[in-house]
């Protein structure tokens, strides 16, 4: 059954994940629950604090994109369709500073709000799978552009922080943002009262 979403001001966004050392069937659920969430949202990457969990995980699935992107996984390049979805428990991200790319991006926890947004075009990222095994994987394009989104949410930064999108773009969203930000507010309210 598919989670519930988390949206822009509920403060567990801005929490730094936990690193997680039990690698346990119920970590792999929570997984399998996270990208049924993130199928079912029609989104390609979602972080467990989307979820409400401030743990280092992440889920993402590029199957269908139509984009452009290369990657090496564990030092091979297998379809796809073989590590996708894929799950990445304590991630670590190295960039490779240029070239840059500026791309309109949206997330699963702002819902119809987008924006331009300029990242480094290549990373290489180390991970654990969900029984805990490590893996690197180089990539960039599209999927580096999923994997530095996501794991910034691990860290609790946002795609509209200033220290990834320009001021001006973040101006142009600005109201938008804001009346998410009272939908928040009024949602969690209501939740408490029904209580």
């Amino acid at each position: 059954m598919p989670l519930k979403i988390v949206h822009y001001n509920d403060s567990i966004l801005r929490k730094k994940g936990e690193k997680l050392s039990k690698f346990d069937a119920e970590l792999g659920q929570l997984a399998a629950a996270m990208v049924e969430t993130m199928h079912e949202a029609l989104g390609i990457g979602l972080a467990a604090q989307q979820i409400g969990r401030a743990i280092q995980l992440c889920v993402i699935d590029l199957r269908g994109v139509d984009s452009e992107f290369d990657w090496e996984f564990d030092g091979a390049h297998p379809p796809l369709e073989l590590f996708m979805p894929l799950a990445l428990v304590n991630p670590r991200v190295e960039v490779v500073p240029e070239p840059t790319t500026v791309t309109d991006e949206g997330c699963l926890s702002f819902p119809k709000i987008r924006g331009d947004v300029t990242r480094p075009d290549e990373i290489a990222v180390t991970f654990q799978d969900v029984a805990g095994h490590r893996h690197e994987l180089r990539c960039n394009g599209m999927m580096s552009r999923c994997i530095q989104h996501e794991v910034d949410h691990l860290n609790g930064i946002f795609f509209v922080d200033p220290e990834r999108m320009a001021k001006d773009e973040r101006a142009r969203i600005e109201p938008e943002l804001k009346a998410l930000k009272k939908r928040t507010r009024e949602e969690a309210k209501a939740a408490v009262a029904a209580k």
